[in-house]
């Protein structure tokens, strides 16, 4: 099981990202700490049901199986 962040800090498409603890694009400032998951997918999920609103995205580095766009 890893502890899994949302980046509050938008990107420049739009998605905010969830990362895996251990990515070198892992959070230390303006982030959501989701907790901790088995797998990415179940962390974008529920960075999803934490944040309606937001486009969800797993990180393209640590979350690749959730990165989409």
């Amino acid at each position: 099981m890893s502890n899994y962040r949302l980046n509050l800090n938008q990107q420049s498409n739009g998605d905010y990202e969830v990362h895996e603890n251990g990515c070198i694009y892992y959070p230390t400032q303006n982030y959501d700490d989701l907790g901790y998951y088995s797998a990415c997918s179940s962390a974008v999920t529920a960075a999803k049901q934490k944040h309606p609103y937001k486009k969800i995205n797993g990180c393209k580095t640590c979350s690749n199986p959730c990165h989409t766009s």
